[in-house]
Parts: C-alpha cells; structure tokens; sequence
C-alpha cells in the first residue's frame, strides 16, 4: 500500500480537547517502535535506495534531523513569535549526512537521545502552554504547541510506514 506524500498531506488542528498526554506518549514511543522494527530487518537493505528515494538508515536519520527543528519551534512559541522557523523543504540536511556511512545502532541510538530531551521540554508544559500558537510557515495555519506535536507524531509514523514499505 502507497502512502501519501508527506508535503500533499492535509491536516487538521480543529480540535479544543487537551489530547496532548496522548501525543507524548506517541513521541515517546517512537524509539521503541523503531528499534523493534528494525530488529527483524536485514541489514543487507538497510542502505538500500529504490528509485532515488531515501534508505531504511536515512529515514532514521531523518527523524533525527529534524527535531532540533521541532525543539526550536516549540521555542517560538513559548517565546510568543508570530511565525514558526522554516524549515529547508529540501531536506538538505538528510541528503548530505551520509546516514548511510552509521551503524544502525548509532542511528537509532542518536534519535532515541534526542527525542528524549524533546520529551523532557513537553513534559511539564502547562495548558496555557499547550494551546499557545504561531503561524506554520508552509501550512499558513495557526499551529499550537498540541498541533505541533501531533504533526511531529504523525510524521514519526509517516517515515515508519516508509521503512515498510522498504521492506518489501
């Protein structure tokens, strides 16, 4: 089964219900989810990249690159900016890493760390906090720190589901 791209990709941040509690424990989860996915994959297709799309270790390390961005919009909105920080639509940063030159381990290893200290800055955040926003760049949205997360958390599982279709 094709998923839909990430950039054609609608959402929807209507809802006034504090589901933040469910959303850490999403972005929790993801290392876990991760690593036991990848217990099962053989490392002769880690690397591996159909039709110039990125490999099983770079969609790791992807998530990886990204979260100093979503750490850093956390930050403008506690900080009352009016706009998120772009981000390189380009994803120039996964491109030119060389992800494919680490071990898995260190991937997984890397990701795991640093969504950690995302976790520890969303955890003791207060409801004024959480319903706070600014502007997505891209989406030309309001975005709150919920909706951000969520959208961190339903990009999680787009790169998920992109490492099965992988393994196919």
């Amino acid at each position: 089964m094709k998923h839909t791209k990430w950039f054609d990709r609608k959402f929807d941040f209507s809802t006034e219900q504090n589901i933040f509690p469910s959303i850490i424990e999403r972005l929790k989860g993801t290392p876990a989810r991760l690593e036991e996915k990848m217990r099962t994959v053989p490392v002769a297709i880690l690397n591996l990249k159909p039709e110039g799309a990125w490999s099983i270790k770079e969609n790791i390390g992807h998530l990886t690159d990204l979260e100093p961005l979503w750490q850093g919009r956390l930050e403008d909105i506690i900080n009352g900016e009016e706009e998120l920080r772009p981000t390189d639509l380009a994803n120039r940063k996964t491109d030119e890493a060389n992800h494919n030159a680490k071990s898995l381990d260190e991937l997984l290893n890397d990701f795991r760390q640093i969504r950690a200290q995302t976790v520890s800055m969303l955890e003791n955040l207060d409801e004024q906090t959480i319903f706070k926003s600014a502007l997505h760049p891209r989406l030309k949205t309001p975005m709150r720190t919920m909706d951000l997360f969520l959208f961190v958390a339903d990009h999680d599982d787009h790169h998920m589901a992109g490492i099965t279709e992988l393994t196919r």
